[in-house]
C-alpha cells in the first residue's frame, strides 16, 4: 500500500466509514507515523493538526474506531478506513460528524447484535431463547411472520404492515445466523442476479 505523504506536506485526508452500515463517520488526517500506528494497533490514530501530535480517536472519550479495512484512492493521497465505532463518533455527541445515525444499513448493526446475543448466550434475550429452541422453531417463526406480512398487505393499515415486515426481517436474521449465513451472502446472490 503506497501512500503519497509528500503531496500535502506529510498529511493525507482519511475518511472513516462505518464498516457495517457504510455511513461516513468523520474525516481526519494522518501522517506516516499515525498510519503505521493505526495498522499495527488496529485502532484509528490521526495526526491532530490543532494539538500537533498523534491522537488516537477515543483516547479521552473511550469512543474508539476499530479498523476493519484500509484502502487508498487511485492517486495514493487519500485513505478510506472502514471501522466499527465503539459509540458516538463526533465530539458534539452525534453518531457521525455528518449527522445522526442513518437507518440505511442498520440491518447490519442488528445482524451483529443478534449474532452477539447468540454467541454470548445472553440470558433473558428473546433472540437467544428462540435460537435455543432449534432450527424448526426458528423456521416456523419466519413462516408465521411471512403469513402475517401477507395478511397485512391485503389490509390498508400501513403501520401494521410495516411492523410485520420488520418482524419478518428480524426473524430471518436469526434463521440466517442459525444456518451460518449472513446478509452479505444474500446480497451477493441478489447482486449476481442483477448483472
Amino acid at each position: 500500500m503506497n501512500i503519497d505523504f509528500n503531496k500535502s506536506e506529510g498529511l493525507v485526508p482519511v475518511i472513516i466509514q462505518d464498516d457495517r452500515t457504510l455511513q461516513v463517520l468523520m474525516l481526519g488526517y494522518m501522517n506516516e507515523e499515525a498510519f503505521e500506528k493505526t495498522k499495527k494497533e488496529g485502532v484509528v490514530t490521526f495526526f491532530s493538526r490543532s494539538k500537533n501530535r498523534l491522537w488516537t480517536k477515543g483516547e479521552e472519550s473511550g469512543n474508539f474506531l476499530t479498523v476493519k479495512n484500509i484502502s487508498v484512492d487511485c492517486d495514493q493521497d487519500t485513505i478510506l478506513i472502514k471501522a466499527i465505532p465503539t459509540n458516538v463518533v463526533c465530539h458534539t455527541g452525534s453518531f457521525s460528524c455528518f449527522g445522526e445515525r442513518e437507518s440505511k444499513g442498520f440491518l447490519y448493526e442488528l445482524e451483529e447484535k443478534i449474532s452477539r446475543r447468540i454467541d454470548e448466550k445472553t440470558e433473558g434475550s428473546y433472540t437467544y431463547s428462540l435460537f435455543q429452541r432449534g432450527i424448526n422453531k426458528m423456521a416456523q417463526k419466519v413462516g408465521e411472520e411471512a403469513v402475517e406480512v401477507v395478511i397485512e398487505a391485503k389490509d390498508s393499515n400501513d403501520d401494521l404492515f410495516k411492523n410485520e415486515a420488520a418482524d419478518l426481517l428480524y426473524h430471518l436474521l436469526i434463521l440466517l445466523k442459525a444456518k451460518n449465513f449472513t446478509l452479505k451472502d444474500i446480497e451477493e446472490i441478489l447482486l449476481s442476479r442483477n448483472r
